[in-house]
């Protein structure tokens, strides 16, 4: 029997605070069907006061390990791709991976990930699927191999900027090896990079000039005359971004059919993509869709049910194109299932992906729709910019190994906040955690000589 790779399990975690969507429309007078209908948002993850990305990572790291009865002596790697590093040198993963051992010390003994190589990759939301591809080219190279990858990420706009109501958190983690029981991944991977400036986090930098008459020296202790700054809040463009988004998309899937023959309409039973808002797919795939039923000769069968191109201008013959029941049917075939958790959790970044995929995956097992044999098509994208394609099918194991995701419970009993609470969160004007959790949290951040800045998690 030929031997595949992929992921053998899955696991996630997600923030226990969240904000209706709702909410924030009425705060920043917006009508809410705009977004919950319009954008498909219902509400947003928040991070508590004592989390941030390492922490996430550490817990999808556990509950990926103890749900799944991983022995982490197994492990080789453990790859994190996000872009809300903690650290500008020391990876966070690191962090994670310390956070993790101490939970595991009784039942696997202290540091039982001392053989394990970990490193962080960063190219915005597509640096878990770099992780992912380099892990799996390193298990294909000796199947007795096993390797972790985490997406972990926060999605942290500017109060009030168009962004805002994207906001979401979480983190997931995949088990990749050979012979995986829930999905066989493919080695074609089609690749689309361009040096853009869609969405770019900046170090930035004030002067002693730009103080008003305080000095550097008087708030910080140095005698620096300019100070480097960096914020978890983006530079972008949001309509810029959506543009490159879909150029990247669509030069990837180019690639990707340069490499191999494919019928993407028919073969493709399911999409699944980096969702910046749950309807961002749907939206994006319009035109890639058009592009494969006129290759398909299926056009005429669209302009038998809403007309023809040349009877109404091009702007009402789209808007109708993309209201039919040959798009939406291709939606809720293809495209839906995937969308339900980012409706519910806002944007992840990294991993938003991976999460996804968990939730066709759980939408699945809910319907009991057998989808075994099914191939997945993955459209992941990065701002900056760089888009990665590829295809993975669907092993005869996933339900055993999904069974325990009861992800849209979970996602009910979070801890609802108020306006206020999440502005005070955002703005860092809480010091004391708004929820109590058994989960791994940041416990403190070090003060001590040779040791500033250093994070402890507990």
């Amino acid at each position: 029997m030929e031997t595949t790779f992929g992921i053998d399990a899955i696991d996630y975690y997600v923030p226990q605070l969240v904000l209706p969507i709702e909410k924030l429309a009425i705060a920043r007078n917006i009508i809410p069907a705009k977004l919950e209908k319009g954008l498909g948002l219902k509400s947003m993850a928040l991070i508590d006061v004592n989390e941030d990305a390492a922490s996430m990572a550490a817990n999808a790291l556990n509950n990926l390990i103890t749900k799944n009865v991983i022995d982490p002596h197994t492990i080789g790697r453990v790859y994190l791709g996000t872009e809300s590093a903690v650290d500008g040198s020391k990876p966070t993963a690191t962090y994670a991976i310390g956070a993790v051992e101490q939970k595991l010390s009784k039942q696997y003994g202290e540091r039982c990930f001392k053989n394990c190589d970990v490193v962080d990759l960063t190219f915005a939301c597509v640096g878990a699927v770099d992780a992912m591809e380099n892990c799996l080219d390193w298990v294909r190279a000796n199947p007795t191999r096993k390797a972790i990858v985490i997406a972990s990420d926060i999605a942290k706009y500017e109060l009030g900027s168009s962004g805002e109501y994207t906001q979401g958190a979480g983190a997931v983690a995949i088990l990749i090896c050979a012979n995986p029981s829930i999905l066989s991944i493919n080695n074609t991977f089609g690749i689309s990079m361009e040096h853009v400036g869609d969405f770019f986090k900046p170090r930035r930098v004030i002067s002693n000039n730009d103080l008003n008459g305080l000095s550097i020296k008087e708030i910080t202790n140095s005698t620096k005359e300019k100070l480097e700054l960096f914020f978890e809040e983006p530079v972008f463009d949001g309509y810029y971004s959506n543009e490159c988004y879909q150029n990247r998309i669509s030069e990837a899937l180019d690639h990707f059919s340069s490499q191999k023959e494919i019928d993407f309409l028919n073969e493709w039973k399911h999409i699944v993509f980096h969702l910046p808002y749950a309807f961002q797919g749907r939206r994006m795939m319009f035109n890639i869709w058009l592009k494969w039923i006129t290759e398909k000769e299926l056009l005429p069968q669209l302009e038998k049910e809403i007309g023809t191109i040349d009877s109404m201008n091009i702007k009402d013959w789209t808007k109708a194109a993309s209201k039919s029941s040959l798009y939406t049917s291709f939606v809720s075939e293809k495209i839906a299932d995937g969308e339900f958790a980012s409706s519910e959790i806002g944007n992840m970044y990294t991993a938003s992906i991976f999460m996804s995929l968990i939730s066709l995956l759980r939408l699945s097992y809910e319907k009991k729709k057998e989808i075994t044999g099914d191939t997945i098509g993955f459209l992941s994208y990065g701002s900056g910019s760089k888009s990665k394609v590829f295809e993975g099918i669907v092993t005869k194991d996933w339900k055993a190994k999904i069974q325990h995701l009861d992800v849209f419970t979970e996602l009910e009993n979070r801890k609802v906040i108020d306006f206020e609470t999440y502005e005070k969160l955002h703005n860092s004007s809480i010091s004391k955690s708004v929820n109590k959790t058994k989960n791994i949290v940041l416990a403190g951040i070090s003060t001590e000589e040779n040791k500033e800045g250093f994070r402890y998690y507990n």
